[in-house]
């Protein structure tokens, strides 16, 4: 790697994120490309953006190719017609910030042209001279198909999406202030999604006052968006975000899907993977964003083939993009809302209106956290009641004490993940101890490494205090002794039990009596009654009482909560989905 470089990366980072391809390798993506001459300054990845700071100042726009592309350059030591360079930058309100230069070899692009979306950065041609450029649909039938470029393309793409990140800044600022839910819930969206942002917290950055006369809003406005330079989205929802920053593709809701997958966690995603690059038509709806419960964990260490552990984030970033890459169709912060049992193929009912007809359905909506049954919880749910325990929460809990409520395996995970910059975590469980609801290794680490975690048994919450919905003291009570303790505790962790997101379903299906789905051999006679079971056979496992519609994951009944069991339905599901659409 002679020229090609990336500013403020370390060498080894930089050597996979930037590697330069030879000459067969070229020679191999050549045939799915087409050479396309450039000017000096021309851009050629891109996408159509305005940057406009305030109503007076002037706009500087940028032309777009009509698709995303890969820019491939020559290596000069050959005689070809390929030359030249290309610079990265990405444009912002401050003006633009140079990532990279890739000189001959060298390829431009990251992880959203294999997902779809708008670049987060522009790709300009250096010098005068001749490009490949790769369609995105042509560019993922390469990495289907060439396991060598397959890996050096997407682990560049994935490893230049989280140098991206690690600069902060990109198309995406959010002014809000850490003591308000929704920007927390904005901050987690964007995140969840990869997607590089820049934050303002009006309590805290000087200048901010000066932002929101320039933008005309008010303080009371925050949390605001303001995306890709352009637009300012007052407290949005998650669609309205991701509509701005283009997440989704478009959904033809005029086409027959082989499988719809409502649930994008680790089961959804799962089935996803194996049923796309099986060559199903696949869609997969998700409410929220990738990852479902699973990306709350802070370290999974018990995954098979992960050595160290890996947080639940980033193996369901991983299996996302395994998804789209195969060509499975993921659209987030794009729920499912109802099912049309009545009729075959299924309809899917989409929050926005519309509905997707599919001969299969996977249910893979998993389950939520329940609520404490706690005085005053609604009021501080967001600020200082969290469901979640990652590298954001732990932002909020640097040196302060903190209290987990929990005592299974994802409660155990966040203390020994809080516990890192937590001044003190009380693990406060109802039971007698830990032995019968959490992994024998984190209940060691926990007596054993952290001197900062002190586990309170036979204990519960009694009372949440602060002011407005600011948390400021956590009480529980011993119910061994009766007696209370009253902390200074500004972060209260919630992790029990668990609530199936079946609402949605209508009923279609039968459920236990903690609403959980039915399927396989635990369907009674009786349900396969009520629900008119059509077929000569009995259901398949993992399939419920309608033909063609299974649940996998935490939400299917019976099922065992560990991410590992969730994968393994996800994938195994696809081969059922095959056998039915044959019948």
């Amino acid at each position: 790697m002679t020229e090609e470089r990336a500013p403020a990366a370390p060498a080894t980072g930089a050597d996979r994120a930037f590697p330069r391809l030879d000459e067969a390798q070229i020679a191999r993506l050549a045939r799915h490309g087409e050479r396309r001459r450039v000017r000096r300054g021309e851009i050629v990845v891109a996408q159509l953006r305005s940057y406009r700071l305030g109503p007076e100042a002037p706009a500087e726009t940028y032309s777009t190719p009509r698709r995303l592309t890969v820019c491939i350059a020559r290596v000069p030591e050959r005689q070809t017609d390929l030359e030249g360079a290309i610079e990265i930058v990405r444009p912002g309100t401050a003006g633009e910030e140079l990532i990279a230069v890739h000189d001959p070899g060298g390829f431009a692009g990251d992880i959203d042209l294999i997902f779809g979306r708008n670049t987060v950065v522009q790709a300009r041609a250096r010098d005068e001279g001749v490009l490949l450029q790769l369609p995105r649909a042509r560019l993922l039938a390469v990495v289907q198909t060439d396991a060598e470029l397959s890996g050096i393309l997407m682990r560049a793409f994935i490893l230049r999406r989280a140098l991206l990140i690690a600069r902060g800044g990109g198309d995406a600022v959010i002014v809000g202030s850490r003591h308000s839910p929704d920007t927390l819930r904005l901050k987690d969206f964007l995140g969840r999604n990869g997607r590089p942002y820049g934050y303002l917290d009006v309590d805290a950055d000087a200048g901010v006052q000066e932002l929101l006369d320039r933008f005309g809003v008010r303080v009371e406005d925050i949390p605001f968006v303001i995306c890709r330079g352009t637009r300012l989205l007052k407290n949005p929802t998650d669609a309205e975000v991701a509509e701005c920053f283009g997440f989704n593709r478009a959904i033809d809701e005029r086409a027959v899907r082989d499988l719809v997958i409502v649930g994008a966690g680790p089961a959804g995603l799962a089935a996803a993977v194996y049923g796309a690059s099986e060559g199903l038509d696949v869609l997969v709806l998700e409410s929220g964003a990738p990852g479902g419960q699973a990306s709350t964990s802070s370290r999974i260490e018990n995954y098979l083939g992960f050595v160290n552990g890996i947080s639940g984030q980033e193996l369901a970033a991983r299996a996302f993009t395994q998804a789209e890459k195969f060509g499975a169709s993921v659209a987030v912060a794009s729920g499912a809302t109802g099912l049309d049992c009545s009729r075959r193929p299924y309809r899917v009912e989409l929050a926005s209106g519309g509905a997707i007809e599919a001969r299969a359905v996977i249910v893979a909506t998993g389950a939520r956290y329940r609520r404490p049954e706690v005085p005053e919880l609604a009021r501080f749910e967001g600020t200082g009641v969290h469901y979640a325990a990652t590298n954001l929460e732990a932002q909020l809990c640097a040196a302060a004490e903190v209290a987990i409520v929990g005592g299974a395996n994802s409660a155990g995970q966040a203390a020994v993940f809080l516990s890192r910059d937590a001044r003190h975590v009380h693990l406060i469980v109802r039971g007698e101890g830990l032995a019968q609801s959490m992994s024998r290794y984190l209940i060691r680490r926990i007596a054993e490494g952290l001197p900062n975690v002190t586990l309170h048994t036979r204990s519960r919450i009694e009372a949440l205090e602060g002011t407005g919905s600011r948390l400021e003291r956590v009480r529980w009570r011993n119910d061994a002794t009766g007696k209370s303790e009253t902390r200074d505790i500004q972060h209260l962790f919630s992790m029990i039990g668990a609530t199936p997101n079946t609402a949605w379903l209508n009923g279609c299906v039968p459920v236990d009596g903690k609403g959980f789905v039915k399927t396989g051999i635990d369907l009674q006679p009786a349900d396969l009654t009520a629900a008119r079971w059509p077929l000569a056979r009995s259901p398949y496992p993992l399939e419920t009482a309608l033909p063609a519609v299974f649940a996998v994951g935490d939400v299917r009944a019976a099922s065992v909560k560990r991410v590992a069991a969730a994968v393994g339905e996800g994938s195994a599901c696809v081969q059922l989905v095959h056998k039915v659409l044959q019948e």
